[in-house]
């Protein structure tokens, strides 16, 4: 069988890299030609995973055409801003009856939808799953064991992609809450932000624990309203990914908050990235989501005004702390 991953990042490299494993035929496709031709050259990812080879067999090409027509199975691993126009660009090459596998975290800034429903909306009728979960793409490529969930509505096509990405070092389960699983990937990110903050800040141990803890309610609230599983969020894709992100030296989002809780404006922040930090643009949406929902989310709403409307960090820091105050039970249930 020949699978495709669309996007050379850091994890659609990973993901590339584990299919190889699995003895699939694996096209990789990169979007800019010159740095294919330097992944083709080197068979190394050198901007987003170093130290890494890529195995000789995985075949890696600027040909779109090719990746979507000549494979069965498609993994999506572009940035969550940049979908809608990979999608449009599939669209011209004949796509239908192919398994579409997205491995995107983020929420549409103008629709505020999921990469799921951007997928139906623009592909229309096409199968799909969602991997999600605690994974920092080095960790896997370096084979270090690794848990993950993949969601589909169609739990024997969930089951399918389980089989096919298994390994000894990376752990599949399966679930039916798409919803469920793609929010609590998306919505960690901003979470994680806050975290780095703190990083950066060296508040200590008590206040990371404080705030994985609320960011996690601040999660379930908008995910349960939205309509997903409560019991997701305190599954892999929910509380798995929500510890890894806000602890992990790797984690993109989290070094965004910590040079934030340094002093660094976000927009210098941003240029010195190589890698795609998604919380910076989901906690927008995500901020906009739960004004329409009506959906209570106090660090959600710091983070947004920090980045985009440059409150300060202490005086977020103040109006979160100095809350009116409750029972704990209240903000456990508060739907």
């Amino acid at each position: 069988m020949k699978v495709s991953v669309i996007g050379a990042g850091g994890w659609g490299t990973t993901i590339a890299i584990i299919l190889n494993d699995r003895n699939y035929d694996v096209i990789l496709y990169e979007y800019f030609n010159d740095y294919c031709k330097i992944l083709n050259k080197e068979r190394e990812n050198i901007k987003f995973l170093k130290g890494i080879k890529i195995p000789e067999k995985i075949e890696i090409v600027n040909d779109l055409k090719k990746t979507v027509e000549k494979s069965e199975i498609i993994f999506l691993a572009t940035p969550s801003h940049y979908l809608k126009k990979f999608l449009k660009m599939i669209k011209k090459y004949k796509y239908k009856n192919k398994i579409f596998v997205s491995l995107i975290k983020g929420i549409d800034q103008k629709s505020l939808k999921t990469p799921s429903e951007i997928i139906k909306e623009i592909l229309g009728n096409v199968k799909i799953v969602v991997i999600s979960g605690p994974s920092i793409a080095p960790e896997v490529a370096r084979k270090v064991p690794t848990t993950v969930v993949v969601a589909s509505r169609d739990l024997q096509l969930a089951e399918k992609i389980q089989k096919i990405l298994s390994t000894n070092y990376f752990r599949i389960y399966t679930n039916t809450d798409v919803k469920g699983v793609e929010l609590g990937g998306s919505l960690k990110n901003v979470i994680a932000i806050a975290a780095g903050i703190l990083d950066g800040l060296k508040t200590g141990d008590n206040t990371k624990a404080a705030l994985i803890t609320r960011g996690l309610a601040e999660i379930k609230r908008l995910g349960v309203k939205l309509g997903a599983s409560e019991d997701t969020f305190y599954g892999l894709s929910g509380l798995g990914d929500l510890v890894v992100t806000c602890e992990s030296k790797l984690s993109r989002n989290r070094t965004v908050g910590e040079l934030l809780g340094k002093g660094e404006k976000i927009n210098n922040i941003l240029k010195k990235m190589e890698m795609v930090a998604e919380g910076v643009k989901t906690s927008y949406s995500v901020y906009k989501l739960s004004k329409i929902y009506k959906v209570d989310m106090p660090i959600t709403k710091e983070i947004y005004e920090v980045i985009y409307r440059g409150k300060s960090i202490y005086e977020s820091i103040g109006d979160l702390m100095s809350r009116s105050l409750k029972s704990e039970k209240e903000f456990l249930n508060k739907k």
